[in-house]
């Protein structure tokens, strides 16, 4: 018998969950630990926090799902991981802080088989002063009830505004290293796309700040897309949506400070500006969410699991040199920890070897490029491909036998305005691969067929098609396995 522990049940973590419970005998166990109860599709917050949707229309409960299956479901934070055990027992353990109210602030010891890190980010506000809907000034979309509180804060906005009233509207990313600018893009074309229902836009100044070295980087070192028979690049794509809607940009910006209304950043040329705003919804930086290892002695050995930035090392080549050496095979393939082959780490939980766009420095050295994004489809690809390989090797296999490299994945993004089945529209795109190969592919670094971009109604269909599947596949209702993860 194998116990295989899972670290978090969002998109990677509950994927590996479900495709274990059903590759596995039943004298296997498989835990899931999470300190949420809930389980969010992350992608249709967007919607909550402008109040096309509800929260519960994004969330459902995880303990209720995990009852009808063999997933052992405990509502607690993972706090640290010994992989050789202790002084006093040689099985490896992680140690866990329960969240649940009935047994809040218990700390109990989960010994494991397999090991799958997929705790996902901290989302480190903290990185930035004044950012955030807890601390500070800013409000976010990152989980259902800031999306929530998003919303209620914009409706306010809207009163104002019908009362007369002249708003700035800021939305983008709040620090210089910030990844998931999809996020905050998809965001601000619903703003935009309410406040015209509401027939306040004329009422609103709307820009768009981003650590992007011009639009359409999307951490991805930009992209050509194939778009009605031509080619064409990111930023051209990516600026005709703006102006079109008539929304300011700002890029290559580092949100230093937030104050109440005030928004101060540097940009690439190394000079400091101010933004005055009524409304901000500005993505943070991901960090590691602070596990710790420790050797069977006591000995603190995280900086060997771990990289500083606290997300799990992998098969990928660390290995630092300049950017013009990267390459698309240093990205991981299995995901499996380098010293530990019962550990593995997937979604934004693993370690990238490094940045997908090419790094860049302000004149005054701080740091102003996009973070790679491994969200969404590369995260549900990354998760299926390690619970199979750790079924094959609970039977016998004695090394991981599925891959999932970015390098070798493509990934949809599908950025929706409006929730209406018949109003709205939708930017659609498509990446092959999400890190660009360029000796398989010299020209654009991805393969030009596969890599399109498209904008209309079919697109804004097709996002609320994925809403329900991918929301029918996680409660794993019948037929859930035959869904494309």
């Amino acid at each position: 018998m194998s116990r295989i522990v899972i670290l978090g049940a969002g998109i990677a973590g509950h994927t590996a969950a479900r495709h274990l419970n059903k590759l596995l005998g039943k004298q296997h166990e498989i835990f899931v630990v999470s300190p949420n109860a809930k389980w969010n599709w992350i992608p249709s917050n967007i919607w909550v926090g402008v109040g096309q949707m509800k929260e519960e229309q994004v969330t459902f409960d995880l303990a209720e799902i995990y009852r009808k299956t063999r997933v052992s479901f405990h509502q607690a934070r993972a706090i640290s991981i010994n992989p050789d055990g202790n002084a006093d027992n040689n099985n490896p353990f992680v140690t866990v802080e329960y969240t649940h109210p009935d047994k809040a602030g218990m700390t109990v010891n989960i010994f494991y088989d397999y090991l799958v890190n997929a705790t996902g980010p901290k989302l480190n506000f903290g990185a930035t002063e004044g950012l955030g809907p807890e601390h500070g000034h800013t409000v976010s979309v990152c989980t259902a009830s800031h999306a929530r509180e998003a919303n209620e804060k914009l409706q306010v906005l809207i009163q104002a505004m019908r009362s007369g009233r002249n708003c700035t509207i800021v939305i983008g990313t709040g620090h210089g290293m910030c990844t998931c600018q999809g996020a905050a893009f998809e965001y601000i074309y619903n703003v935009d796309h309410v406040l015209r229902e509401a027939g306040v836009r004329d009422k609103a100044r709307i820009i768009w700040i981003s650590n992007e070295y011009e639009l359409g980087d999307f951490g991805m070192g930009g992209v050509h897309i194939k778009r009605g028979g031509y080619i064409t690049n990111g930023k051209t794509f990516a600026e005709s949506l703006m102006v079109e809607r008539g929304i300011e940009w700002i890029t290559r910006a580092h949100v230093k400070k937030v104050e109440a209304g005030r928004i101060h950043y540097e940009t690439l040329d190394g000079t400091f500006h101010e933004q005055e705003f009524d409304f901000s919804m500005l993505i943070p930086p991901f960090a590691g969410v602070g596990l710790k290892a420790y050797d069977k002695s006591g000995a603190d050995i995280t900086s060997q699991l771990f990289a500083p930035n606290g997300f799990m090392k992998v098969d990928a080549d660390y290995t630092q040199r300049p950017y013009s050496e990267w390459s698309a095979k240093d990205w991981p393939r299995t995901y499996q920890t380098p010293a530990y082959r019962n550990i593995f780490a997937v979604g934004i939980a693993f370690a990238t070897p490094h940045l997908i766009s090419k790094p860049m420095q302000s004149a005054n050295g701080t740091p102003i490029n996009p973070t790679a994004p491994r969200t969404g489809m590369p995260s549900a690809a990354m998760a299926m491909a390690v619970a199979k390989s750790i079924s094959d090797m609970v039977n016998g296999a004695d090394k991981p036998t599925h891959t999932a490299s970015m390098a070798e994945m493509g990934a949809a993004c599908v950025a929706s305005t409006g929730a209406n089945f018949f109003k709205g529209t939708a930017a659609t795109m498509t990446v092959f691969p999400v890190v660009p190969d360029y000796e398989k592919y010299p020209d654009f670094g991805r393969d030009i067929d596969l890599t399109f971009g498209e904008i209309g109604l079919a697109g804004h269909w097709m996002k609320h098609l994925l809403h329900q599947t991918f929301i029918y596949q996680a409660k794993m209702k019948p037929g859930w396995s035959f869904i494309p993860d």
